[in-house]
């Protein structure tokens, strides 16, 4: 931004005040991203910390998976009751936050939202995000949400689904939920009929639930179907003493 001081009042041979500020802005922006760099190392320490501790304790984990803005701080804090940041912005969610939640049996799992995934997403985001997407990796269970009232619904799962097989993840256990569901209207503006929404949707995603994390709708369809899927996997890691 100082760029055009330095041209404007730098003279040949005369080392100038634009000059002079560039160079400073530029010390306080590198000072400012090695702080930075040290603070996403302690977080990445105190996130492995908690890791480790969940592990001990033996609660399983699910991790909130999604294009950014479909919804998975919402749901979080419908699930959870947590009052957990909620906006319309790009990457509202950093810092992963971990909640408790509690099945239909009474047992208890523990939820875990992260960053909004985007196309493309820098490698340098990619670096900056690495404690979120830590926290993906060591999930039992991932929970991709999808906001269905997007044009480009299905091109976002595409999205996210793609950026999980370049992590790594792409035989990672996970459960697809389409979220905003009571936003839906048709092209004059009325409701649309959910089960015809319903059924179009199975044609591509056969699994997938239909809810809306604002609304609460269907939230105990996915509970049951969070658990299910839960107790599966721990039946299948099950190992005998």
């Amino acid at each position: 931004q100082w760029s055009h001081r330095e041209r404007l009042e730098g003279k040949i041979g005369v080392r100038g005040p634009g000059e002079s500020q560039l160079e400073t802005d530029r010390r306080l922006v590198r000072n400012r991203v090695t702080r930075l760099r040290r603070e996403i190392d302690d977080v990445r320490q105190q996130r492995a910390l908690h890791r480790r501790r969940r592990q001990r304790q033996g609660m399983q984990v699910v991790a909130l998976v999604g294009y950014t803005n479909a919804g998975k701080s919402t749901l979080m804090r419908a699930l959870s009751g947590a009052d957990v940041f909620t906006e319309d912005l790009l990457f509202a969610t950093l810092d992963p936050v971990t909640r408790r939640i509690r099945l239909p049996s009474g047992n208890e799992t523990l939820l875990t939202d992260t960053v909004g995934f985007i196309q493309k997403l820098p490698t340098q985001l990619v670096a900056a995000f690495r404690a979120t997407l830590e926290e993906m990796t060591d999930a039992d269970l991932l929970l991709h949400l999808v906001d269905i009232t997007h044009p480009d619904a299905e091109e976002q799962f595409q999205t996210v689904e793609r950026t999980l097989d370049e992590l790594g993840l792409a035989d990672k256990p996970r459960i697809v939920a389409f979220n905003k569901v009571d936003l839906l209207v048709d092209t004059d503006g009325q409701a649309s009929d959910i089960r015809a929404v319903e059924s179009d949707l199975r044609r591509e995603h056969p699994e997938a639930l239909l809810i809306s994390a604002a609304r609460r709708w269907n939230l105990d369809e996915l509970l049951r179907t969070l658990e299910a899927r839960l107790s599966e996997l721990a039946a299948a890691s099950y190992v005998p003493a």
